[in-house]
């Protein structure tokens, strides 16, 4: 592995429009921060970079449903997110934001290089135009039909209902949700980077020269890349960003993917007047934290965009993670279904590393995850407890009974104490080399191995019963188990950085720098300890069924939301309803739409003929287990092309309000064919 100088690490800018949330901590925020903390243990240069990321459309919208200016949301979220971020212990170097004034200037600065350079395309649209408004619309400010399910509340950029990605012209009886009056097509121009002129090179430094790359991220950016690039537009028709510094680009602004990702430069220019070398020095790895949904704009858009100003280096490792998800349903901010942090922190006050523990430990590194109160009460009361604080509770108590609270000097080791020591120093190393290769949940595993042996090492040597008979081989056990303790508040403190802190104070010591433990020559015969505490409390039930009654409450009141978000559609005629031909019918065969992460192609027996639907019902089912399936169908729908598929009807499916699909199926076995009334 090559050896870098510095390091600059930077964590996904959290989007000032709402609270941060468990899903973020374990996909972003906590897998950076250990790492950071081991590169400064190891007395590596490193910054740490992150912010607020202020700019977009989902502002302008939460700003206009609350009847305050974009600034007033930013400004509250902001403050919100940086001192839920302080007192939890993330360590970075700076946290600002992106409506600061050197970010504009650095932003505005970068995009007129590439525009001088001639690294964008100008192309003119048509784009909906809101006459009332007089403004263009963003494709969130457009609702419509979708063209692929019928749902009548589909957005500009995509169908919530069925996934998937739409233009704001797929639409059928488009609106816009400013005025609700029928937007009229109209020319604009906007600057365009053309990602398929650095297929090339994209293809080289990633397939090629990053194949260390965690596999979920390599994975997407190949599929990204055999699908083809194009180019993506860095302007928008907007009142809410910075402006497009070019003439003729008058109420444009920034995109807020060319805009966010420059935040980590500005953010570093605004902490430090030596900038450049964190950013434009090759001897510097650059390191990006991000969860799954970003991985385009860190692989592939930001590359490019660096690539093409010229002077920057590229990142050397993207470690995305994966999405966590919460009891079993997907998190999510608008239905209330998360675990925030600052409201953790009202309510499990100093027990931040308990949560640290628990997603480092439960991490979606490549796949996944679910988060659970009942696990985070068992890895709390089973792990951090049992093992962790037993070990060094039963270590420290009994050196302050047997020796006063002096560390006792070794008289003698036997071949079992020196395979002990040796152990430390394995330890050690298997956390270093998992840290080094972005392993966290492996890191964390091997770190604990650490109390794990200290506890197996009292529980076979016994000193409690040895001290009645032979008191100098206490001295021994005791020394060997306080210099593990002593190794265990370095090696712990990247994951668990109050504990490691309270471990130093009980050991009357200052933390040690990485390379020094790992050995038995850490305390020194008769230095005195620390007075000592219990490292970390019981979590008893009733606090978990209170965790457990607040989330079910929030799924009841969304619940009953939702019920009230979508009235009954207009009435229709009886003569209206018998238009449509409803059958039974069988899934024959079913499998995955090339490129469509949420559609299936279905081949149905209708009773009537063989037909092909397209569904997008990909990611409620594999395709093998609905073979065989019988169904209710609409056939009488007119054919529609769907990714080049002809589909010939829909299936018909219940959605509750999570989200989950069921399927309309007769309760007892019925002929193909069979008409549904």
């Amino acid at each position: 592995m090559k050896k870098f100088k510095r390091y600059t690490v930077t964590a996904a800018l959290p989007y000032a429009n709402g609270p941060v949330h468990i899903g973020h901590l374990a996909g972003v925020y906590v897998p950076a921060d250990i790492y950071v903390r081991y590169l400064r243990l190891r007395g590596r240069d490193v910054l740490f970079i992150c912010g607020s990321d202020e700019h977009g459309v989902p502002i302008t919208i939460k700003a206009r449903s609350e009847n305050v200016s974009p600034q007033k949301i930013v400004d509250h979220y902001h403050q919100v997110n940086k001192k839920a971020f302080e007192d939890f212990g993330i360590s970075f170097d700076i946290y600002s934001r992106t409506t600061s004034a050197i970010h504009y200037q650095t932003a505005s600065d970068f995009f007129k290089k590439l525009y001088e350079k001639g690294e964008f395309i100008e192309q003119t649209s048509k784009q909906y135009f809101d006459e009332e408004a007089g403004q263009f619309l963003a494709d969130r400010y457009i609702t419509g039909t979708c063209p692929y399910c019928g749902n009548d509340s589909a957005y500009g950029d995509q169908c919530e209902k069925c996934g998937t990605s739409l233009s704001p012209t797929d639409l059928i009886d488009p609106k816009s949700t400013i005025s609700g009056n029928k937007p009229l097509l109209k020319d604009t121009k906007h600057w365009y980077l053309p990602l398929d002129r650095h297929e090339s090179f994209l293809r080289k430094w990633i397939l090629e020269d990053h194949k260390e790359w965690k596999t979920n991220v390599y994975g997407q950016c190949k599929s990204w890349l055999d699908q083809g690039l194009q180019p993506r537009a860095v302007s928008r028709d907007l009142d809410w960003g910075i402006p497009v510094p070019v003439d003729g680009a008058e109420g444009k602004v920034l995109y807020v993917w060319f805009d966010a990702p420059i935040g980590y430069i500005s953010n570093t220019r605004e902490l430090t007047d030596k900038w450049e070398l964190y950013w434009k020095d090759p001897e510097t790895r650059l390191v990006h934290f991000i969860g799954k949904d970003n991985i385009v704009f860190h692989c592939i858009i930001f590359p490019v965009m660096l690539k093409t100003e010229g002077s920057y280096i590229l990142p050397d490792n993207v470690p995305a993670n994966e999405f966590l998800n919460l009891e079993g349903d997907k998190i999510s901010t608008s239905r209330n279904w998360a675990v925030w942090l600052h409201e953790y922190l009202d309510e499990f006050r100093d027990r931040q590393d308990v949560l640290r523990y628990v997603l480092c430990a439960n991490a979606p590194e490549t796949k996944d995850n679910d988060f659970t109160w009942k696990d985070f009460q068992a890895r709390n009361n089973n792990e951090l407890v049992a093992i962790l604080g037993n070990f060094v509770n039963r270590a420290l108590v009994l050196t302050e009974k047997y020796f006063g609270g002096l560390v006792p000097e070794v008289k003698h080791l036997t071949d079992y104490d020196k395979d002990t020591i040796k152990e430390i120093g394995k330890i050690k190393t298997s956390v270093e080399k998992s840290l080094e290769h972005f392993r966290f949940r492996e890191a964390l595993k091997n770190a604990m191995d650490l109390a794990r042996l200290g506890n197996k090492y009292l529980a076979d040597s016994e000193p409690w019963i040895l001290v009645k008979t032979d008191k100098e081989r206490v001295q021994t056990i005791l020394n060997i188990s306080l210099q593990i303790t002593a190794s265990l508040s370095t090696i712990i403190k990247p994951f668990l950085p109050g504990t490691a802190d309270r471990l130093c104070s009980f050991l009357n010591i200052s933390s040690y720098q990485w390379d020094e433990t790992g050995n038995a020559e850490l305390l020194k015969p008769g230095h005195k300890l620390g007075k000592s505490s219990l490292l970390f409390e019981k979590v008893e039930d009733d606090i978990i069924e209170r965790q457990l009654a607040k989330l079910k409450s929030a799924k009841t009141i969304n619940n009953n939301k939702n019920k009230d978000m979508k009235p009954q559609k207009s009435t229709i005629t009886f003569d209206e309803f018998l238009k449509m031909d409803i059958r039974t019918g069988t899934i024959l065969e079913a499998e995955r739409v090339s490129k469509a992460n949420k559609l299936l192609q279905l081949k149905i027996d209708t009773g009537v003929d063989m037909r092909v639907v397209v569904a997008g019902i990909a990611e409620s089912f594999e395709p093998e287990k609905i073979i065989g399936k019988q169904v209710s169908i609409l056939i009488n729908l007119e054919p529609r092309i769907i990714r080049g598929i002809e589909s010939q009807g829909m299936i018909l499916m219940a959605e509750d309000p999570s989200g989950k699909l069921t399927f309309i199926s007769p309760a007892e076995k019925a002929e193909n064919g069979a008409e549904i009334k």
